[in-house]
């Protein structure tokens, strides 16, 4: 992978990642000129091979969504995980968190990169925003990964409107909002597999300690723009090799709409992962992701 013009500083990981976790690639923070410092995990890839841009889901990071697939992709496809805006290690912004920025964020990553065009892997909301980075940067995606995801993701206006109107009276910065904003993440952390390393105590923390990364306000702002999102009008226009990874047992993202976004798209191919929405932790993820990233990489 390249470099444009930016900063790029490496980050070893620090005391919270050291208290823990799985082996992870070295974090490097960026710079990006007009849009701030955002933070990714970068492997190099063998020389001609494509590069995967791993997108996390709500309340992950990079790290965290993804740590089951480093190794698993690692010698075959250039990889970087960013954290995405106001998650983890990622932007910080005054301005509200909109799923359109973390495209722009991660098209600005690609360029800065020189690794593009990429095949975009989104994972829960990670999946509308490499939607977005299609449809906004179609320069920079060679293909596309959808894995327990959908183009809209609360059915119906009335409980779109309940969803949305919860999360922007928590993200509201009044007292009451902000011990709401402790919630999800708290709820989130206790359903982390303690075994997914063989280090149960040591996994724990190290999850913990990544969660704690992220800013309250931007983190339910999050939630509410995932609960407006609807993609349904136009994401049958995409017209790059695509592979949906339906997590079968999913109660968060219910697998027909997750198939109903491998339908819409022509020539979408549909892999099943009999596995619930936090499959992306448990040993042995790796390996459905790889075979559906080999699935796009094969026709791009």
């Amino acid at each position: 992978m390249g470099r444009g013009a930016g900063v790029v500083e490496l980050v070893p990981d620090d005391d919270l990642d050291a208290v823990a976790g799985p082996p992870l690639p070295l974090g490097e923070r960026i710079e990006l000129p007009g849009r701030g410092i955002t933070f990714a995990r970068c492997i190099p890839g063998p020389t001609g091979a494509p590069t995967v841009l791993l997108i996390h889901g709500w309340l992950a990071s990079g790290g965290l969504n993804w740590f089951q697939t480093f190794d698993e992709l690692r010698g075959t496809y250039g990889v970087v995980a960013p954290d995405l805006r106001g998650h983890g290690r990622g932007i910080r912004s005054r301005r509200r968190f909109r799923l359109a920025d973390c495209a722009d964020d991660l098209a600005a990553l690609v360029d800065h990169l020189a690794c593009g065009p990429v095949i975009a892997v989104g994972y829960s909301m990670g999946g509308p925003v490499a939607q977005l980075l299609w449809r906004r940067h179609r320069e920079s995606v060679a293909g596309l990964v959808f894995v327990a995801t959908s183009s809209s993701f609360v059915a119906g206006t009335r409980e779109r409107f309940i969803f949305t109107s919860a999360m922007a009276a928590a993200a509201g910065g009044t007292r009451a909002g902000q011990q709401v904003a402790r919630l999800p993440i708290r709820a989130i952390r206790e359903r982390i597999p303690t075994d997914a390393s063989g280090r149960p105590a040591s996994m724990g923390r190290w999850a913990a300690a990544e969660m704690r990364r992220h800013n309250p306000r931007t983190i339910l702002e999050a939630g509410q723009a995932v609960g407006n999102y609807n993609a349904r009008k136009w994401v049958g226009d995409i017209d790059v090799p695509t592979s949906c990874v339906v997590t079968t047992r999913d109660l968060a993202i219910r697998p027909p709409e997750q198939a109903r976004l491998a339908f819409a798209i022509p020539g979408a191919s549909v892999h099943r992962l009999e596995d619930g929405h936090t499959a992306c932790a448990r040993p042995g993820f790796g390996v459905p992701i790889r075979a559906a990233i080999d699935d796009v990489a094969g026709r791009v």
